[in-house]
């Protein structure tokens, strides 16, 4: 584990920011998460989406560590136990996930790895809490919203909320996220646009994502 829990949280609510992304191409993903890198991004997650995920996450892990030693793997779109730990094994270092499985939290906890489970619900977010985990993905974004959020923090003010879904790179909807008072946001479709990875234009995407950063750093409170 190059990275502890300390440290995953940590840049999580620095940055304000994780990349979602998956594509099946070794070659793509690694000029991809070069990019993030060199636009400040520090914690990134990889979805586990197709045949193989693993492997390619596993090659993707190696490279980071050579050519952006800063940032911090992790792998989305766990639904299961026996998935978490093929992950872990190769080497993520944070888990997210579109549900939350208690199953999921136990492996995670025995090797303090942060797990971030999708939640829809108030009494998700609380028994989330309860079996140790330390950020809540609040999923999906575009559905519940950014008052969704803000009703949750006010009695439970200590929880810390990622949202995935319905976040873009533009001031005014990252400022509602934060205003509202999430930790971080997820983003991929959004940071990463088909025609830019079809014409390699890597420095765009790293541009991209700093614009992105900036404009947290800007908002948040």
């Amino acid at each position: 584990m190059k990275f502890n829990k300390i440290q995953v949280l940590t840049a999580m609510k620095e940055t304000g920011m994780i990349p979602v992304f998956y594509n099946s191409n070794i070659e793509v993903s690694k000029k991809i998460v070069k990019a993030c890198y060199d636009g400040g991004v520090r914690a990134f997650e990889f979805t586990n989406r197709g045949e193989f995920a693993h492997e390619v996450f596993g090659e993707l892990v190696k490279y980071a560590a050579k050519e952006c030693p800063k940032m911090i793997m992790g792998i989305g779109s766990i639904v299961d136990a026996p998935t978490a730990a093929l992950f872990i094994q190769v080497g993520a270092n944070f888990i997210v996930g579109p549900l939350f499985n208690p199953e999921v939290a136990k492996v995670a906890n025995r090797r303090l790895v942060p797990y971030a489970p999708g939640c829809g619900s108030v009494s998700e977010v609380g028994y989330a809490q309860e079996m140790g985990c330390d950020v809540c993905k609040v999923f999906p974004g575009d559905v519940l919203g950014a008052g969704f959020v803000k009703g949750l923090k006010a009695p439970m003010p200590w929880s810390n909320l990622m949202v995935t879904g319905g976040v873009k790179p533009e001031e005014a909807n990252l400022k509602s996220w934060f205003d509202a008072g999430v930790t971080c946001v997820g983003m991929g479709s959004n940071l990463f646009p088909a025609d830019m990875i079809k014409a390699e234009d890597w420095a765009g995407i790293t541009k991209l994502c700093s614009n992105a950063l900036a404009i947290i750093q800007k908002v948040k409170n």
